[in-house]
């Protein structure tokens, strides 16, 4: 093959670096990738900038960091910044770069230190992993030299990860392995990234983590989030989401009310799924489910408790019934007029909650009061 046909880049098209020669070539698919299509995968939002910062000492910063660890397209040379907007009054800029592989090495550079000052790098708001996955590499390239710039490799960028979840307001001295305790009942972990100071070694109260199953998400964080552990209570939502909210708060002070607003609607959701002292478990009690009456005759009790069984396993993987019923000699019995559900795992005690709370079994009766119960008491039919 002539040397003019050897795998040579063409630079510029669409902020891509392509080979046209490469048989795998596809000009059409990547033309209809416009710089604007691409815009939120190439761009970075960087916060805690000092005052002297500029646009023209941003860039020249960045360019000189990426090339410094190595995060520049080798077949690319240039520069790796194409465009800074600075907001100077809230002092974050948003800093665009030619192509998507190099604004997620640019991530690796989280914590910096710009003009004696750390700064904080992220995806901006508009980041969106699923359509960016077609797109290039969304974590940074593990050879990343951070140690030429004085950082030390971040854990594995879960925060950006689809389906990560945020949990803040972890006490500070829990290890990994005890963190790991608090959040698999809800399911077996995918990764875990307990979140450290670079200079002490020691725990920042917040971590990432993904769920090996992606379903399990939203019931982990409506199951953990405002859990009291020790003096701390836990704050847990999905990582996109808390990073919209900062991301706003550093750019739209205006929006404070609106995520106050937020706040509040969130607190009335948690009250409505677990009442106050309530610790999710795998066991449900249902108030209002059932009366005592109804459990007098053999074949109702016996026609309620196969409807309530049928119902439960709708929702995980149900491991018990208990419906406690009246003694004819009416010796006092704990728990009548109650149903307990025991699950196998949280997530499906979760579900079913919400399923359940608030809702009439029959057309008079009253809405049923869902609750956690803890699971020791249950095991010992403390049923009170």
């Amino acid at each position: 093959m002539d040397e003019e046909y050897t795998l040579a880049a063409d630079v510029g098209l669409n902020g891509f670096c392509v080979n046209q020669f490469d048989p795998f070539f596809d000009l059409p698919a990547l033309m209809c990738m416009t710089p604007q299509a691409t815009l939120h995968v190439r761009r970075v939002y960087v916060s805690g900038l000092p005052p002297s910062a500029n646009e023209q000492t941003i860039a020249k910063f960045f360019n000189q960091a990426m090339a410094a660890v190595g995060g520049n397209n080798t077949a690319c040379p240039g520069d790796a910044v194409v465009n800074v907007q600075m907001n100077h009054e809230r002092l974050f800029a948003f800093v665009e770069m030619r192509m998507v592989e190099e604004a997620s090495n640019a991530m690796a550079l989280d914590g910096i230190l710009f003009e004696g000052v750390p700064l904080k790098i992220k995806r901006p708001v508009d980041y969106n992993p699923a359509r960016a996955a077609c797109m290039g590499p969304s974590q940074p390239n593990p050879k990343l030299n951070l140690a030429a710039v004085g950082l030390t490799p971040a854990s594995n960028g879960l925060s950006d990860a689809p389906d990560s979840i945020f949990v803040g307001g972890l006490p500070y001295d829990f290890t990994e392995a005890q963190v790991r305790d608090l959040l698999e009942p809800t399911g077996p972990l995918r990764e875990l990234d307990l979140v450290k100071d670079r200079q002490t070694g020691t725990s920042k109260s917040y971590a990432f983590c993904v769920y090996q199953n992606p379903a399990v998400t939203d019931y982990a964080c409506a199951a953990l989030n405002s859990m009291r552990v020790g003096n701390k209570t836990l704050t847990v939502r999905r990582g996109n989401q808390m990073r919209e909210l900062e991301t706003r708060r550093d750019s739209q002070p205006e929006v404070e009310t609106t995520i106050l607003l937020q706040a509040q609607q969130n607190m009335q959701l948690q009250q409505l799924l677990y009442p106050i002292g309530a610790i999710p478990s795998k066991v449900l009690c249902l108030v209002h489910a059932v009366t005592a009456d109804a459990l007098k005759d053999d074949k109702a009790y016996e026609d309620t408790m196969e409807d309530m069984r049928l119902e439960a396993c709708k929702y995980g993987d149900l491991v018990k019934v208990v419906i406690p019923r009246p003694e004819p000699s009416g010796y006092p019995i704990s728990g009548v007029g109650k149903v307990f559900l025991a699950y196998a795992d949280i997530y499906g005690a979760t579900k079913a909650k919400i399923v359940f709370h608030a809702r009439k079994f029959h057309l008079h009766a009253k809405p049923v009061v869902a609750i956690y119960y803890p699971e020791l008491k249950f095991a010992n039919l403390e049923l009170d």
